[in-house]
């Protein structure tokens, strides 16, 4: 009887320890978010946009036309750079065999245009002496000779020239003077060469501009000396004055999306492009910046009407 007692207590113990359980995983935990913080615009009558950071020399894309192994980099993320510097190098190893080659058809050239050229100065010398000595086919066959000579070591010197132009092309250097944005090369790796190919290397000035796209229907209330303000977004109090450098006078389709649910997909924008000062907070290319143009009170009335 005892035993059944013990028994009926912990089916109750376990029951109680099941429901509240049950009681405390149902219940909601707050979690502690912070808030996004909205952004005041800076003008009671503006146009807003969403600015990219680019470079002020625009991104640019390094690739090459050769196809290989790459066995030299000599630049990381961050550098600097001056035009000139070489940036990567491509296995050249068979074209330096052809160079070679080449080179040593160059120095048989000379050689043979060397021997022609003795052998017409060696007919001169007997022709000067007895006109009879050699006849005239051969002396103009000497002649001939030595011109044939000439211009195969012409071609000679040509295929070297030739060579070291294209083995150039597997060195490659900055055009411009800037700092490197993004490298994703390896030593080692095959590096694809042509036009469609992803670029592995974006080199960048060092100052930066923000190109702003501003949607076409409020394109019209733009103007190049009115005030702009871009903010981070989040941080009302990280803001940047901008200087206008110059409108893209072509309507092109929204690529740079917020990720609104209320923003349209199908929109075109028109692309003015701004200058700033460096910050006293970090800004990188590439990074989203909400931005304020300021517009004529009178525009915004007539807009209005």
């Amino acid at each position: 009887m005892r035993r059944f007692y013990i028994i009926l207590f912990l089916a109750i113990v376990g029951i109680a320890i099941g429901i509240v359980t049950i009681f405390y995983d149902n219940i909601q935990v707050q979690e502690k978010t912070k808030p996004i913080l909205t952004i005041k615009p800076p003008f009671t009558s503006y146009v807003a946009g969403t600015g990219i950071v680019e470079a002020s020399s625009t991104n640019i894309p390094v690739g090459t036309p050769i196809s290989g192994i790459l066995t030299q980099l000599s630049v990381n993320v961050g550098d600097s750079i001056k035009a000139g510097d070489v940036l990567f190098k491509i296995d050249d190893r068979e074209l330096q065999a052809q160079l070679l080659s080449a080179r040593a058809r160059v120095k048989i050239a000379e050689a043979a245009l060397q021997k022609s050229t003795h052998q017409f100065q060696i007919s001169q010398k007997l022709k000067a002496l007895n006109p009879e000595a050699i006849s005239k086919a051969d002396f103009l066959n000497r002649q001939d000779e030595v011109e044939q000579s000439k211009a195969i070591l012409a071609s000679a010197q040509a295929e070297v020239s030739q060579h070291e132009v294209a083995l150039e092309r597997y060195t490659v250097r900055a055009l411009i003077a800037g700092k490197v944005l993004q490298c994703k090369m390896r030593v080692g790796a095959y590096i694809e060469g042509g036009s469609n190919v992803p670029p592995l290397l974006i080199l960048g000035s060092k100052t930066m501009n923000l190109r702003v796209d501003v949607n076409e229907y409020d394109a019209w209330r733009i103007k190049p000396n009115a005030h702009a303000v871009a903010f981070v977004r989040g941080h009302p109090d990280l803001k940047i004055a901008l200087v206008h450098e110059y409108i893209e006078p072509y309507i092109i389709p929204k690529t740079a999306l917020t990720g609104q649910s209320t923003e349209r997909t199908d929109t075109r924008v028109l692309q003015v492009v701004y200058s700033f000062k460096e910050s006293s907070f970090p800004i990188y290319v590439g990074q989203q910046l909400d931005v304020f143009i300021q517009t004529d009170e009178n525009n915004a009335t007539q807009r209005g009407a």
